[in-house]
């Protein structure tokens, strides 16, 4: 019902912002709203997190109010490209194929892929022989597909449309593993109540992995430059930092082995 009161949120506003802009001073965002810790929807129906908060810090920089959306993540390209908002602050990773279809800021963290396997396996080993007919589920859309897809072909991968269904297929002991970015799994560990899983294996990050960034429309040179200005202000002045310590104790902005130095 939450999610639902959200979605009808989003398309009220898109309605109302069909085709017109939002008053100078104001920023329209989207976010996907079930990625936590980076961005999530309370109990309130607030939308909160690492990307919210840094998207808010940024509009405080180029002194715009930022007015949030949720959208689901298999819509979320399109729905920036339809003006249904202007900005997506949704940790998505930046690619080759993304970068065709919209322009992304520079970079404001690197999110490591990690596994995640249930205790009773006793895994140690995440080879591709180790895994070898596992089944493994991550969400539709991630850049975990692709690494699941070059190197685990002999384990089956199980997609899904959100994280919190991987996580629930994950507590009903109905996957093997799971391959998600490293922060996010933290944060589901932290509240798996029955102690199902834990970490198995280092982080890496694809070969090709540019970082995870905001993204405007193809074009949009004036606000792309704004949004990294406000960025640079932000990583310069302590305020990315302050805000990175309240979720993370360690250094987001490092690049963690890649997929070639870890599988081959």
């Amino acid at each position: 019902m939450q999610k639902k009161f959200m979605r009808a949120t989003a398309l009220f506003f898109a309605c109302a912002m069909a085709g017109t802009s939002l008053a100078a001073d104001k920023l329209s965002i989207g976010t996907e709203g079930d990625y936590a810790p980076f961005n999530y929807v309370t109990a309130g129906g607030e939308i909160k997190g690492f990307d919210y908060d840094i998207g808010q810090a940024v509009c405080a920089e180029i002194k715009v109010e930022c007015v949030w959306s949720t959208n689901e993540w298999s819509g979320i390209i399109p729905a920036l490209q339809a003006k249904k908002f202007d900005v997506m602050i949704a940790s998505m990773a930046i690619n080759e194929d993304r970068k065709k279809e919209v322009d992304f800021t520079k970079p404001y963290y690197f999110n490591a892929m990690r596994f995640i396997a249930r205790k009773d396996l006793g895994l140690t080993d995440v080879s591709p022989e180790a895994l070898k007919g596992k089944v493994i589920g991550t969400q539709s859309g991630s850049v975990a597909v692709e690494a699941l897809q070059e190197f685990f072909p002999d384990s089956e991968v199980k997609l899904y449309p959100t994280l919190s269904e991987v996580f629930l297929d994950m507590a009903n002991g109905r996957l093997d593993l799971i391959l998600e970015g490293q922060m996010a799994l933290t944060d589901w560990l932290a509240k798996d109540d029955s102690g199902c899983c834990d970490f198995v294996g280092d982080s890496f990050i694809l070969d090709t992995a540019q970082g995870n960034a905001m993204a405007v429309r193809k074009g949009n040179e004036e606000l792309l430059g704004k949004l990294n200005g406000g960025l640079e202000a932000i990583m310069v002045n302590g305020t990315y930092d302050k805000i990175r310590k309240q979720y993370f104790d360690f250094d987001i902005m490092a690049r963690p082995k890649s997929t070639s130095e870890y599988f081959r």
